[in-house]
């Protein structure tokens, strides 16, 4: 670990049970040195107040992976152009973030940390920056017509949207959405297909809770209706290099990106087992299980195992995901691609490390405190 890395999470323990209030004064000082800033940001504050500082906390903390860092970054700058973020809001930004690291940590803060902080911001700043100008061939979002929206169970939906210029991704990724219903109110959701000729994405959308986005998605949008999507971000993809064969682990509408994947083999794939596992609470969660055994009807190469947790007469496996991969091992010559809950993909990651499959070899998105 390096100096630098060393002091980052050292002074970040001194105010990390503090978040939420932290979080909240970081907010305050921000829009009291910028009022037009609140302008950027949705009415509902409840969610976002934690996002920016999480996203910022995230990058402090991958410093020792140069790489992953700085990809990370440029795609937060690209993908932050939705707000029509500008350079000069960094500095707002950065003196609101580091007003609110002093006042927490107290007398506990030190010189040392208030330089490694400020040094590590800066490069945050410029790498968002420098991925936000290199992207301005690009609008800063999409405006996409819905063409279709199906309830698949009580509280999930697929959908399929078509921007209305082109928009590139790569299968795997995900792209934030918003809707007319919640303006500036933004969540991410993975594109269910791989990249077609006519540039449509397939979502499978779950409400969950009281979602202000996943609620509208799932229960008021309808065919005709516009949103917005955000550019492209994840690096959940296919090493198209790599000749292992592959396991996919999806949860729910974790399923969304790893169809996706499965697609995408579908156009070139001849040599490459591919092993889904498909778990959820119960067979109506299982909302798309139907097509995917279509699918491995279809290719050889492709098997699918589906799993239900609270569904005592589901014709199929029962358990956690999670334990049911393990029971189908081992998988120490397998790439790994996992997509779910932040519950999930943790449990899910804890025994693929018990299973002593390599780290470099697992590839997931984390939407949640992974």
């Amino acid at each position: 670990m390096s100096n630098l890395s060393r002091l980052l999470k050292e002074s970040w323990t001194l105010v990390e049970e503090h978040q939420d209030k932290l979080a909240s004064y970081f907010y305050a000082r921000m829009f009291l040195n910028n009022p037009q800033l609140r302008d950027l940001f949705p009415v509902q504050m409840d969610v976002q107040r934690s996002r920016l500082l999480g996203a910022i906390v995230t990058a402090v903390q991958t410093v020792d992976d140069p790489e992953h860092f700085e990809e990370y970054l440029q795609s937060l700058g690209r993908d932050h152009r939705k707000f029509h973020v500008q350079p000069e809001h960094y500095e707002v930004v950065g003196s609101a973030l580091m007003e609110a690291l002093r006042t927490f940590a107290g007398d506990q803060w030190s010189i040392e940390f208030d330089q490694a902080w400020s040094d590590a911001y800066a490069v945050i700043a410029d790498k968002m920056i420098a991925g936000a100008e290199a992207d301005l061939s690009n609008p800063p979002y999409w405006h996409a017509e819905v063409l279709y929206h199906e309830r698949r169970s009580r509280d999930i939906a697929v959908m399929t949207v078509k921007p209305m210029q082109p928009l590139e991704y790569r299968a795997g990724q995900y792209l934030s959405v918003e809707t007319k219903y919640q303006p500036r109110l933004w969540r991410v959701y993975s594109a269910a297909n791989a990249p077609r000729k006519d540039g449509s994405l397939d979502f499978h959308v779950r409400a969950v809770g009281a979602g202000w986005v996943s609620s509208a998605l799932v229960r008021r949008v309808r065919p005709g209706d516009m949103i917005r999507l955000g550019a492209p971000m994840g690096q959940m993809t296919l090493d198209r290099r790599s000749t292992r064969d592959i396991v996919c682990v999806a949860g729910g509408t974790g399923l969304a990106p790893i169809k996706a994947l499965i697609e995408e083999m579908t156009r070139a794939n001849r040599t490459r087992w591919v092993h889904v596992f498909f778990g959820a609470k119960d067979r109506d969660d299982l909302y798309d299980l139907a097509c995917l055994n279509r699918l491995a009807a279809r290719y050889p190469w492709l098997s699918v195992v589906a799993a239900t947790s609270d569904d005592p007469d589901f014709p199929g496996e029962h358990g956690n995901v999670s334990d049911i991969v393990a029971r189908y091992g081992p998988w120490r010559d397998h790439d790994f691609f996992v997509s779910g809950s932040p519950t999930m993909v943790k449990s899910t990651l804890r025994t693929l490390a018990e299973m002593q499959v390599p780290a470099i070899r697992i590839k997931y998105d984390a939407f949640g405190d992974v």
